[in-house]
Parts: C-alpha cells; structure tokens; sequence
C-alpha cells in the first residue's frame, strides 16, 4: 500500500503521528502564460496515525516563486472545513495556487488540536512547483 501511495504523492511528511501527502500537477488550460499566470493543482491527503481525534483547526503555507517572492498564506481549516480525524482515518482535498513565475515551491504546517485540546503543528512538505519547459 505505501508503494501505491508513494507513486500517487510525490511528497510526504510526518509529524507527530500525522502524515501529510502531496500530489502537484501544472494545468496548462487554466494557465495564461501570455499573462504571466501559471497554474498548479494539488491533492493533499491527511492520515491520522495517531491513537487520538484529532481535529484539523488552521492553515500555513509559505509560497515562493522564481523571483524569491514569498507570499504567506494563513487561515482556518482547509478549503472551507475544519476536518476531525478518527484513529486510522484520512481527510482528502484538492485546492490550486498561480504564481506570476513558470517556478516555484509551497510547504507549511497545518495546526491541530487533539483530544484534550493541547494544539501541535504538523509538516505540509516542501514541494516544487514547475510549469513544462514547451509551455
């Protein structure tokens, strides 16, 4: 099973018995590179590892482009939820970043409460994204 997985996301992370996956994929129909607009699709998946609940409560990404620009991004849930996973359970979402550069790169944490409500931050890995040089 990790094999499968392993070929669907290409960037994993754990932390503190949560696992984050990442699947990335440039859209060429919804980029407009004459506008310099690029843009990627991702699919995260969440694992919960751990012997608690734990319930998904913000967000951080830091994202880079080809010129060193970082934007920060920070909020509540992901994708308008605020997921709780049971031992063993999974939360999956699909969401999208442009960039004004054929390059750059996310990561970031997201921040959980656990059962007794003590919050810890789990690692969203590092991962590249990067327009086809023929587009």
């Amino acid at each position: 099973m990790q094999d499968v997985l392993a070929s669907l996301f290409q960037h994993a992370a754990k932390t503190a018995g949560v696992t984050v996956r990442v699947a990335v994929n440039f859209m060429p129909d919804q980029s407009r590179t004459e506008a310099k607009r690029w843009f990627w699709v991702y699919h995260i998946r969440i694992e919960n590892g751990r012997d608690d609940v734990i319930q998904l409560r913000t967000r951080h990404w830091r994202i880079t482009d080809a010129h060193g620009m970082v934007s920060l991004v920070d909020g509540e849930g992901v994708v308008g939820e605020t997921p709780i996973l049971a031992p063993g359970a999974t939360h999956d979402y699909v969401s999208g970043c442009e960039l004004m550069t054929n390059i750059g790169s996310m990561e970031g944490h997201y921040t959980f409460a656990g059962e007794d409500g003590a919050l810890f931050d789990v690692a969203i890995p590092f991962f590249p994204l990067a327009a086809p040089a023929a587009v």
